[in-house]
């Protein structure tokens, strides 16, 4: 699924909905941005919730995690 998008003078870009979709990327959704071969990759970073069920972690780890993410934004 190729789109072509415009760069905007400040350096934005607008994601096609369609990939948004299928990628489930949201406004609030963390992309990591690499430069790569002379292309530029963004990669979906995972969530709290993208995480749950996959850990030992303790309700309290998971709290005290995501109120850190919250400090940090």
């Amino acid at each position: 699924m190729t789109q072509e998008v415009v760069v905007t003078r400040r350096g934005q870009t607008t994601i096609p909905q369609e990939i948004r979709k299928k990628l489930d990327i949201r406004e609030g959704t963390r992309l990591l941005v690499d430069a790569e071969g002379g292309k530029v990759v963004f990669r979906k970073l995972p969530s709290i919730f993208d995480l749950a069920g996959k850990s030992k972690m303790t309700k309290e780890e998971a709290f005290r995690l995501l109120d850190k993410m919250r400090e940090e934004s």
